[in-house]
């Protein structure tokens, strides 16, 4: 998935195990998907920490931050619980949507199938508008480049 490309509707399950779509999320603004590796990891948390810590920046440019993993949304319940996370998560333990991105790992510490960490930002139209895929799981996005474009 690169910039201009457009994102057919997905739905998963949050960590209520009841359905969420990117539909949904495009109705109030542009929706700011991020994958992330594995829930609990420590370059993980912090990256969830920045935009639960920056949440009001984020309000206030529309955007509607929604964190994917392969993890379960049992893990990923208590992952959003223990670090108070404002912002809903769901799996992708199945990879659907993690593969229709192109963002899984062959291999990841002999794990099949991980998400690598990626934003992507999508607009109202399903174009993605902002794509980072980093192959380096101990990097963060850019989130001055994020920033820049949910200012749009």
């Amino acid at each position: 998935m690169k910039v201009g490309d457009t994102v057919k509707d997905f739905a998963l399950h949050d960590t209520q195990g009841q359905s969420l779509s990117l539909s949904e999320l495009l109705e109030n603004g542009k929706a700011l998907i991020l994958f992330f590796p594995l829930a609990f990891s420590s370059v993980c948390t912090d990256e969830m920490c920045h935009f639960r810590d920056n949440k009001k920046l984020y309000n206030s440019m529309n955007a509607n931050i929604l964190g994917i993993s392969v993890d379960s949304f049992f893990t990923l319940r208590e992952f959003k619980r223990a670090n108070n996370f404002p912002f809903p998560f769901v799996s992708d333990f199945n990879k659907e949507v993690s593969r229709q991105f192109g963002v899984l790992y062959e291999d990841y510490y002999g794990m099949k199938g991980v998400a690598k960490r990626s934003a992507f930002v999508i607009n109202k139209d399903n174009v993605v508008e902002y794509a980072e895929v980093l192959e380096d799981s101990g990097s963060l996005p850019d989130f001055k480049a994020i920033q820049k474009v949910l200012e749009k």
